[in-house]
């Protein structure tokens, strides 16, 4: 029993240091990170091209009279 025990603990250990040990952690809450804020400024930039665009739109005379 007790040599069943021992070896669940040494395989939970060594799986725990390989874990600890892995370089990729924690890279995805960066990843995520970055990407979001590219996608907001992405919005932002399309939003100020559409407002000067149709400011400049509404801006032409395209003399109808009125």
């Amino acid at each position: 029993m007790w040599h069943c025990i021992h070896t669940l603990w040494a395989l939970a250990r060594a799986r725990s240091s390989l874990l600890r040990a892995d370089p990729e952690r924690g890279e995805i809450t960066t990843t995520v990170i970055v990407t979001a804020l590219m996608a907001i400024a992405a919005i932002a930039i399309i939003a100020i091209i559409v407002a000067k665009l149709t400011a400049k739109a509404n801006s032409i005379d395209l003399g109808l009279g009125g």
